[in-house]
């Protein structure tokens, strides 16, 4: 049971609710004018990480993320056709008829996946993989919902994230990101992120926002301690650990968490704070390389992300901000180094076998028990006459050694020894 020390909760703090008319402090617009105001509020931060550039090598196109979250509106301008709804693991939390918001969860999508909108959708909030697509799973209840206290304290929810990974995996997803964390780890989330890992998922997520409630290092935050997870911490402009961000030795790199723009529901944008905007960051990132690179590991994901970082900690590595802060643009580059290292060794291996396709690993699609079975016995029959088979050879050899030791014998039936005199005195 999820106790309130344990509680899950989002991984942001949405500072502003902005309406469309109304952005960031401008001066009342109309709707139109707004989304190009949006855009340049957003895209300092997409700068920051060197956004831009990579969108000359990949935009997202042919990767699914998963976005487990409050669940995502997927009629906002800047998202329209671009989500796919899944299941709601939180049915019944909140009272019979209640409509959620969406909140948290439809600005972690446009963050990720946020294709713009207006005329050339030149206006709004663009993600940092616009061509991705998003599979929503709605697993936690934004804060402000009236269920939240029951999920937290109803243990008939505590496998709502578990299934929600395990869904993701099983409708095609290749990157899941968790903008959510509690203190209480679970059996069954590990193993449902490790099966994930298992079948080529990414898995990111958010390293928490409990940085200034305690000194010095901060307790896990589970789902992003896990083991095998790209744990995403929160980086003002100067790309230094934002003050609420949590530290611990699970972080794995860092991200822009500072005043982040994204769309929210009914046409209002908002402005948040957290690891949250900053694990949809590194979960964009990760999606150009599956778009580009979809062969790559999730261990070797992680390994160019970490050794493309800017603003690398001295000695490399920092529990505040892992191993630097992502670069979209270096990430990418890396990746398709490393893409091109495992293709020349393969060229390589082809060549030392004599040419020809490099054989890949072995893969059983299907088991036919009842032939396996038929084979096992045909098998154990063989071994059974070879034996059978060897038994009789030894026999007739013991044999043949008996009849050669009765033709040599002398009459009486002592063994007649050549030269020597057959009678032997007692001593």
């Amino acid at each position: 049971m999820l106790t309130r020390a344990g509680r899950l909760t989002v991984a942001c703090a949405l500072a502003a609710v902005l309406p469309a008319a109304g952005v960031i402090g401008a001066p009342a617009a109309s709707a139109q004018g707004t989304g190009p105001q949006v855009r340049a509020a957003e895209l300092p931060e997409l700068r920051q990480i060197d956004v831009p550039a990579a969108w000359r090598a990949a935009k997202g196109a042919g990767v699914t993320v998963a976005v487990l979250d409050t669940g995502v509106d997927a009629t906002v301008p800047d998202l329209a056709g671009s989500v796919t709804t899944g299941p709601d693991y939180t049915l019944g939390a909140d009272p019979p008829g209640y409509q959620p918001p969406h909140l948290h969860g439809t600005y972690i999508a446009s963050l990720i996946a946020g294709h713009g909108s207006g005329p050339g959708r030149a206006g709004g909030v663009i993600g940092v993989a616009p061509d991705a697509k998003v599979l929503s799973v709605r697993v936690i209840l934004d804060d402000q919902e009236p269920g939240f206290a029951v999920y937290n304290e109803n243990a008939s929810y505590a496998d709502a994230i578990p299934d929600g990974i395990r869904y993701a995996v099983s409708h095609g997803a290749s990157v899941i990101n968790m903008s959510l964390g509690g203190a209480v780890s679970t059996r069954d989330m590990r193993l449902a992120i490790a099966d994930a890992i298992s079948h080529n998922v990414v898995v990111v997520a958010a390293v928490g926002n409990n940085g200034t409630a305690r000194g010095g290092y901060t307790p896990y935050s589970y789902p992003a301690s896990f083991t095998g997870v790209i744990s995403v911490a929160a980086v003002g402009a100067s790309g230094a650990r934002a003050s609420f961000s949590d530290r611990n030795a699970s972080v794995v790199i860092a991200a822009p968490g500072v005043n982040v723009v994204g769309a929210g529901p009914d046409g209002e944008y908002l402005t948040g704070d957290g690891t949250s905007p900053a694990s949809a960051f590194v979960a964009g990132v990760v999606a150009l390389i599956r778009s580009k690179y979809p062969a790559l590991s999730p261990a070797l994901v992680t390994q160019v992300l970490v050794g493309s970082t800017r603003h690398r900690p001295a000695g490399g590595y920092s529990p505040g901000t892992g191993f630097g802060e992502v670069d979209a643009a270096a990430a990418l580059a890396a990746a398709g180094r490393l893409a091109g290292q495992r293709t020349a060794a393969g060229l390589a291996a082809s060549a030392h076998l004599g040419g020809g396709p490099l054989p890949g690993p072995i893969q059983v699609v299907h088991r036919d028990h009842a032939k396996i079975a038929a084979l096992g016995a045909v098998a154990l029959a063989a071994a059974l006459g070879f034996l059978l088979a060897l038994a009789l050879l030894v026999l007739m050899a013991l044999q043949l050694l008996q009849g050669r030791g009765r033709a040599g014998r002398a009459p009486g039936g002592d063994a007649a020894v050549p030269g020597q005199d057959t009678n032997v005195a007692e001593t």
